[in-house]
């Protein structure tokens, strides 16, 4: 038995951006709130990551916590980066992009992984676009508009593994 992966019980999720910082941290705190909200806390673990390491260790950005905040979702987590660990322990990678996407079919070994790769957009339904777009080099507003993209993800992924 692996003791890396989490309590069979539980579906892990390990939502993925570039930097850990942005998206990826607004995905995790939106789950983790939807989650405590439908009162199912007990049967998810969520994480994040980047593929970079250029903010490991580092609070979210300012803005993603303050539009965050905003909304009633804290934002925990500390950026750190994906290893190829991470795709043998989560039974869900959900990437933000499809840069990160092709980033993280990179780090699979040969055999594969017990992971399911997938982009968060792909549970966005009925909208336009596959991605969500990075805001870190914009201004407030956009980290609005990827709050809401990636709150409408989480929802339908959170009632599609509910359903499951």
């Amino acid at each position: 038995m692996d003791t890396n992966k989490p309590d069979s019980n539980q579906t892990s999720l390990l939502f993925v951006c570039l930097g850990n910082i942005c998206r990826s941290p607004l995905a995790e705190g939106i789950f983790h709130h939807l989650v405590q909200e439908a009162g199912l806390a007990d049967r998810f673990e969520i994480d994040s990551a980047g593929t970079g390491a250029w903010h490991v260790g580092e609070r979210p950005d300012a803005r993603a916590a303050m539009v965050a905040s905003r909304h009633g979702v804290e934002l925990e987590s500390r950026a750190r980066q994906i290893t190829q660990e991470d795709l043998g322990r989560f039974d869900y990678v959900i990437a933000m992009d499809r840069e990160n996407l092709r980033n993280i079919e990179r780090l699979l070994e040969p055999n594969g992984s017990g992971a399911q790769i997938h982009l968060l957009r792909e549970y966005d339904e009925g909208t336009e676009g596959d991605e969500v777009p990075d805001p870190y080099y914009g201004g407030a507003s956009g980290f609005e508009t990827v709050y809401e993209m990636v709150h409408r993800s989480c929802q339908n992924l959170l009632d599609r593994l509910k359903a499951a």
